[in-house]
């Protein structure tokens, strides 16, 4: 994770923007007064979003649990993940 404070962001926009998307690196960008946004690539965000939507679900989070469960003790199978496909 970097730091940038506007002027120096504004400055090099492009190298900020290359890292975060090249390196799945995050930027946090202050501003005066305490208040400051996040740079993050648009993959970083979906998968964030994702799992916000996941953990949101109390019947989703118990499907996880039991599956977990069920793999510790040896209920799962191998699956091709070429066969997802198909």
């Amino acid at each position: 994770m970097r730091t940038a404070n506007y002027t120096d962001l504004r400055n090099n926009l492009k190298g900020y923007i290359d890292s975060v998307i090249e390196d799945s690196d995050t930027v946090i960008i202050n501003r005066g007064g305490g208040a400051g946004v996040v740079l993050m690539s648009l993959d970083e965000y979906n998968a964030l979003k994702e799992t916000e939507y996941i953990m949101s679900s109390p019947r989703m989070i118990q499907r996880i649990r039991e599956a977990q469960k069920e793999m510790q003790a040896g209920k799962g199978k191998t699956v091709n993940i070429d066969d997802l496909w198909k």
